[in-house]
């Protein structure tokens, strides 16, 4: 590896000022909410796509290793980071064109820059009656990055990579992919059939380092007529395995106009409301009869439900019907709510006094921005979470959790939607999460009515050597544990791919052998997700 020489042809390819020198790249890039540290000998700014072929034979001329990254904001899996030490860190931020927009069919193709806010100024610019396939990570956050991770949201194509149809990739020797569909039948067609002709090779560039996605095409949701969401409680948390069942119900006979539905624990909710009880804890935690007061003062029971509905007003009445019916018994304070209501609501509750109104002022200001969300506009909603144990952001700026000292991890397993097998979930995540001083922040999440992704953010003190040292403790225990009882990740973060990605298996040794034959000397994203 001669990386000195690789920097002098890059700087002279890019411009000096588009190669930041090591100090520099470690300075820029080197911050991450899971306490990761990587050393990073360069980065280079890519600003003009066509460069990036060059880009790659330079890498592969001095066997460097790189790795690309659009936004870097991968808050909880490793930001901005390479999954290994050395790697050339290969910024596409600065690729932001939206490249095609079909106005009739809601197509859009961009690069990897292109943000959930960019998207959303677009849409509302032209006034164009499509949604933003949104995420919790809010509005700085790739587009692109998210679906190459197989993202997921709770618009109506809660799959993200489901909605990807073309893509252009950068392979390791700098050659360009491009899909069969697209070269033997035309741009148009490609960017609206997903699979193309022949084998189906796109979904290799997802979770992998097979090649750099330098453009893709995402079909987006039509925004409907009606757009709604069933809130609803459970006042115990015996309830939870009735709620699973009913829930099931729901999905399996309004597939299309119920989108996916979420299932938050009292940590979880009240991490996105309450201030952190700092002064309350005992043995390091939140006891249980702290966390039944604040769900009183917040007006939150043991678990809250999340559902959208989309449709015609007459669609989303008869569903709002069916709803009712299924959790009848089972549910308290069902109600279902547009976004205008959930900002009326929101104001009026601001206009309480005392703490009581600060209290469910900041519970109904989370739904409405909450809802804001699951009509496509990309917000914040879900980012305080990540400070809570934290310092609060600076104010006028995009929260950047990695920037402003957060400790955070992400363990997502798949569990199956069994109403004992996610009760034998819920109480394996308290026993490891206690056993390390974390809090069990839990979410279900609906993929189907078949299964769900659980998200749990290991939420620390990342200036706390021993509190970083149990959050990586507890996540790799929650990783062991899981996998025993059933529940595997969908997602892992550069952490955890050794020992997550690592297990031997057939489906391993296959992309082993396509690796070799792609990139021989393994300089792109040496240990992503193998």
């Amino acid at each position: 590896m001669d990386i000195d020489a690789a920097v002098v042809a890059w700087r002279e390819l890019l411009g000096a000022e588009q190669v930041l020198q090591a100090r520099q790249a470690q300075d820029a890039y080197g911050a991450d909410t899971a306490a990761n540290e990587r050393e990073i000998p360069a980065a280079l700014r890519i600003l003009d796509s066509g460069l990036l072929p060059e880009v790659m034979r330079i890498a592969q001329q001095h066997k460097v290793p790189v790795h690309p990254i659009s936004t870097g904001h991968n808050w909880g899996y490793g930001t901005a980071l390479p999954p290994g030490n050395g790697c050339v860190l290969i910024d596409l931020g600065g690729l932001q064109r939206i490249l095609h927009f079909d106005p009739e069919f809601g197509v859009v193709t961009v690069e990897p820059g292109v943000t959930q806010g960019m998207l959303s100024d677009f849409l509302d610019a032209g006034q164009h009656p499509f949604l933003v396939p949104v995420t919790g990570a809010g509005p700085t956050c790739s587009l692109l990055s998210n679906a190459l991770e197989r993202g997921y949201g709770v618009t109506p194509i809660t799959d993200h990579f489901a909605a990807v149809t073309d893509v252009e990739v950068v392979l390791a020797d700098g050659s360009i992919y491009r899909t069969a569909m697209h070269e033997a039948g035309g741009e148009e067609i490609a960017r609206l059939f997903k699979y193309g002709i022949g084998p189906y090779s796109v979904g290799l560039f997802t979770q992998s380092a097979f090649g750099i996605v330098t453009k893709m095409s995402i079909v987006l949701a039509r925004r409907p007529e009606c757009v709604k969401v069933c809130l609803f409680s459970l006042k115990d948390d015996s309830l939870l395995e009735a709620a699973a069942g009913a829930i099931r119900n729901v999905l399996s006979k309004l597939p299309g106009t119920v989108g996916a539905i979420n299932l938050m624990n009292l940590h979880r909710t009240l991490a996105m409301s309450a201030p952190y009880p700092e002064d309350r804890l005992v043995n390091g935690l939140i006891p249980p009869n702290v966390i039944s007061e604040l769900g009183s003062q917040y007006q939150l029971f043991p678990w809250t439900g999340f559902g959208t509905l989309y449709g015609t007003k007459g669609v989303v009445a008869a569903a709002q019907k069916e709803i009712k019916r299924a959790l009848s018994g089972i549910a308290s304070r069902l109600i279902f709510l547009t976004p205008a209501t959930a900002k009326t609501l929101a104001r009026a509750a601001a206009r309480l006094p005392g703490g009581l109104g600060e209290r469910i002022g900041s519970t109904a200001q989370t739904l409405a921005l909450s809802l804001e969300l699951v009509a496509g506009r990309p917000n914040e909603t879900a980012l305080p979470l990540a400070y809570w144990r934290n310092p609060n952001p600076p104010k006028g700026k995009f929260r950047d959790p990695a920037r402003d000292g957060s400790g955070l991890i992400w363990y997502a397993p798949l569990v199956p939607m069994r109403p004992a097998t996610m009760r034998a979930y819920v109480k394996m995540v308290h026993e490891v999460t206690a056993r390390h001083g974390i809090e069990p922040l839990i979410t279900f999440t609906t993929l189907s009515d078949k299964l769900v992704d659980s998200t749990v953010p290991i939420v620390f003190k990342r200036d706390d050597p021993k509190a970083v040292a149990a959050a990586k403790a507890c996540y790799d225990e929650l990783v062991q544990t899981g996998r025993a009882a059933g529940y595997f990740p969908y997602r892992v973060g550069i952490g955890g791919m050794q020992t997550v990605v690592g297990l031997q298996n057939t489906a391993k040794a296959f992309h082993a052998r396509l690796h070799d034959c792609l990139d021989p000397n393994g300089i792109l994203s040496p240990g992503r997700y193998r």
